[in-house]
């Protein structure tokens, strides 16, 4: 009898231990999670502050037709004049069927130099890109801004259009903000990656950003409604 105790008490050790190696994981990686909607809610933020500055805004039209879209909020700058910098940042494509925009995937930035933001300690970085060809370039494992396709300063004001040769031909249009101040930037040697790590964090399993953008694997995890709805607000199409 106190031998069949002894085993049934080892056998709820061990069943506690085993569970309590199960749930701990989950809760760490909840916790971490919340780091990941905190950058798509600094993302929503900076597209609503932009686009709040009607003279200085990204030009809805642009917008409008735009494959996909990148935030990457708060980008930490280092050095004067020649300089690098590091941020995470969040993307969506719209699907050219329904004109819904998809959850968000997760991206990381460095390197390379903002020519328009010397001296600046951090940056608000928006990617619009303008046609399939460059989400495809973009959604690689690792791109580099101007060798692997065409990036250009894009135009500012709500009315504007890419009317000059280079932004029409460029595959992606770079905007950043700094300190208030709001411009198209022009991108030397930066490096974009998918942050695998981002996406296993806010999703659960470690997809390819490209998996969650153009195959909509993953669902919506709160606040992925929010960040599609602010898109469908300033760029058109469904949340």
């Amino acid at each position: 009898m106190l031998g069949r105790m002894r085993s049934a008490s080892l056998s709820l050790l061990v069943a506690l231990a085993l569970a309590a190696s199960v749930v701990a994981p989950r809760a760490q990686s909840k916790d971490e999670a919340v780091k990941e909607a905190d950058r798509i809610r600094a993302a929503i933020t900076v597209l609503d502050e932009v686009m709040a500055a009607a003279d200085k805004s990204m030009p809805k039209n642009i917008l409008e037709r735009a494959e996909a879209i990148a935030v990457f909020p708060s980008l930490v700058k280092a050095g004067f004049v020649v300089g690098g910098q590091f941020g995470r940042g969040v993307i969506s494509a719209r699907d050219t069927a329904t004109g819904q925009w998809s959850s968000p995937a997760f991206l990381t930035v460095t390197g390379g130099s903002f020519g328009a933001q010397i001296g600046a300690q951090a940056v608000d970085l928006v990617l619009v890109v303008q046609n399939r060809r460059g989400l495809e370039n973009l959604l690689n494992n690792q791109f580099k801004i101007g060798a692997d396709a065409s990036v250009a300063a894009g135009p500012v004001g709500r009315d504007a259009s890419a009317s000059t040769d280079i932004q029409l031909r460029a595959q992606i249009l770079s905007y950043s903000r700094s300190r208030g101040l709001f411009a198209g930037v022009t991108l030397n040697g930066s490096t974009i990656r998918q942050d695998r790590d981002a996406n296993e964090r806010f999703y659960g399993v470690a997809y390819r950003t490209k998996s969650i953008v153009l195959e909509k694997i993953g669902g919506s995890p709160d606040p992925s409604g929010e960040w599609k709805a602010a898109l469908a607000k300033h760029a058109g199409g469904l949340p």
